[in-house]
């Protein structure tokens, strides 16, 4: 079998688009020297781009073109969790006044598919297609809980266990020991691991055994602690997967 061989040009494309969702706009010479690329090539790529609408030119700054949203939803909706969950997270905000969110593994990294925010959540630096560290979050350990331990082992192998807050799990034998309790109870607890002040709780939706992504109550630890953490949010959750199971058997 031939190996996979990276191809320069796409890659240096791959980087600057990257680069672009870092900024809400900058300029050839500023994206060259972020790059350490030549500023020649810069814009050739990026005159390419432009021509296929993925960026858009503003008076010599350069952004990423809307037409990213197109195929980000095309990529949302391949995932029928999407369609059975995001009724459920809406609701669950709206009740709570939280934050309620719907996350899928990717390459071994979470992407929120959906998030609802209640009138009374507060604001966190996260945004539907966000991609975060599966084990830093109670929403991540909980898919972490349903896949096959080789799975599990491939991802901390490629991602790590950063530490993301000083409450993060960093070492892999309590990590795994904390993915049999959840396996167990259902329900996966983050108590600011992810984010300092935040709390939030998740469980896992299956579909014939196999785990597709989880949704989870967040909120400030001022107002999730005590029963309200360990009872009502679990029972919450739990209820609103349950909807969303059968909404997946039955759609």
């Amino acid at each position: 079998m031939s190996e996979n061989v990276p191809i320069n040009a796409v890659e240096r494309t791959l980087a600057i688009l990257q680069m672009l969702g870092e900024y809400d706009a900058i300029g050839v010479t500023a994206l060259a020297d972020e790059l350490d690329l030549p500023r020649s090539t810069v814009f050739n790529h990026l005159k390419t781009l432009e021509a296929g609408e993925y960026v858009v030119n503003e008076g010599g700054t350069y952004r990423l073109g809307c037409r990213f949203l197109e195929l980000g939803a095309k990529a949302r909706d391949f995932h029928e969790v999407y369609e059975a969950a995001r009724g459920e997270v809406n609701r669950l905000a709206e009740e709570t006044g939280e934050i309620s969110a719907l996350l899928i593994e990717e390459h071994g990294l979470g992407v929120f598919l959906h998030r609802a925010e209640g009138e009374g959540s507060v604001h966190i630096d996260s945004y539907t297609g966000q991609r975060i560290y599966l084990h830093g979050a109670a929403l991540g350990k909980a898919i972490l809980a349903g896949l096959p331990g080789s799975r599990v082992d491939d991802i901390v192998e490629r991602r790590g266990l950063p530490a993301l807050t000083d409450n993060t799990v960093t070492e892999r034998s309590e990590l795994v020991g904390e993915l049999e309790t959840i396996a167990d109870r259902g329900v996966a607890f983050d108590d600011e691991e992810r984010l300092d002040g935040l709390r939030s709780v998740a469980a896992p939706i299956h579909d014939g055994g196999d785990v597709l992504g989880s949704v989870s109550l967040a909120g400030p630890s001022s107002r999730v602690h005590g029963d309200r953490f360990r009872e009502e949010f679990p029972a919450k959750v739990a209820d609103a997967v349950s909807t969303v199971e059968l909404n997946l058997t039955y759609s």
